[in-house]
């Protein structure tokens, strides 16, 4: 298993869809067992394959981040099929760090995705399990919590991203 490279805004991989997942054998495995080991390490309670560099439908989450191994999901061609309420709450991501700001997100949601053995499953997650659900599924469909931002305060996170990367610190 290894650490990989999180992919930072800016890098075209975060702004392009994934592919759906379609062969479910040793690769697949490594990179899902790669992709926890990343999200550990960062430490995350989530990560999506694009964040990664792999253009894959495929995304990790543990709200314990490593602390109660029954509580990592895996998932695979996830979709949202309900969603229910609204809970406006800060975020942050992999991709953007050191930032967060106020999003707001459905409190509960309904996803179908296959588990790593290509099992279909349904899930309800609410709370912040519903936040990471929801953020995982747009790093999937090509979108970051900052899109969700307008006017000032999505200008001002992008002005600093600038700056620190004409810097050579991004």
């Amino acid at each position: 298993m290894a650490i990989l490279n999180i992919r930072k805004f800016g890098d075209e991989v975060l702004r392009r869809r994934t592919d759906e997942v379609e062969t479910f054998d040793d690769e697949l495995q490594r990179l899902i067992d790669d992709m926890v080991d990343t999200m550990y390490a960062a430490p995350g309670v989530g990560l999506a394959a694009n964040q990664v560099g792999v253009s894959k439908r495929l995304m990790v989450i543990d709200l314990s981040v490593g602390k109660r191994p029954d509580e990592l999901h895996v998932f695979v061609n996830p979709e949202i099929l309900e969603s229910e309420g609204s809970v406006t709450e800060e975020e942050g991501c992999l991709s953007i760090p050191d930032f967060v700001e106020i999003v707001t997100r459905p409190e509960r949601v309904k996803v179908r995705y296959k588990d790593r053995q290509a099992v279909d499953r349904e899930m309800w997650g609410e709370g912040l399990m519903a936040r990471a659900l929801c953020h995982e599924i747009d790093h999937l469909d090509g979108m970051l919590f900052i899109d969700y931002l307008r006017g000032l305060k999505k200008e001002r996170i992008v002005k600093k991203i600038q700056k620190l990367f004409r810097s050579g610190a991004w």
